[in-house]
């Protein structure tokens, strides 16, 4: 990645401004809101990455965009990025930032890969399984993947467990191919 370890400086040096005033928690609502945002926009990420745009548009695309909904600290994060020319490196950072804030906070990123969207309902148990048996919080990713058929994987950390019906199958499949078993006719 690109300005990786720039992103992680402006990351932390946030994160660290955001605990002197308590408000590590609404910057990082506002780091996934911002995240999620571009990654969700094409266009915005192409007007934020753009060398032809200038600077002071991207700052006016930004600030209709996020002005009411986001901190102060965000707010100035911008206005710094603007004065270092490096507004394309926002996704990054914030990327970045909700990492280390996990870190921070002893949570882990928890991905399950469901055939479907997992309901509220679900999502709450596997969250409180995962508690259960590590010890930590975590935030659920759900990944769409319709070739699992059913079932789940849930990943945490190293861990993976593998309870999809793909595997099952492929499991059984090996099975019969190992088996020297030939029916008398």
């Amino acid at each position: 990645m690109k300005d990786a370890r720039a992103a992680l400086r402006y990351a932390k040096a946030i994160l660290n401004l955001a605990k002197d005033s308590n408000d590590e928690s609404a910057v990082h609502e506002d780091m996934q809101l911002i995240a999620a945002t571009i990654e969700g926009s094409k266009e915005l990420s192409v007007v934020l990455e753009s060398p032809v745009i200038k600077v002071a548009d991207k700052m006016n695309v930004l600030k209709a965009t996020f002005s009411s909904k986001i901190n102060n600290i965000t707010l100035g994060l911008f206005n710094l990025l603007q004065e270092n020319k490096r507004i394309a490196m926002l996704e990054a950072i914030a990327k970045q930032y909700s990492i280390i804030y996990d870190f921070d906070k002893n949570t882990q990123v928890a991905k399950v890969t469901t055939a479907v969207p997992i309901s509220p309902e679900i999502e709450a148990q596997v969250l409180a399984k995962i508690v259960a048996l590590t010890g930590d919080k975590a935030n659920l990713v759900n990944e769409v993947n319709p070739s699992i058929l059913g079932g789940f994987i849930l990943r945490v950390g190293d861990v993976q467990y593998d309870a999809s019906i793909s595997n099952h199958l492929s499991e059984l499949k090996k099975e019969f191919d190992n088996s020297h078993y030939i029916p008398k006719i």
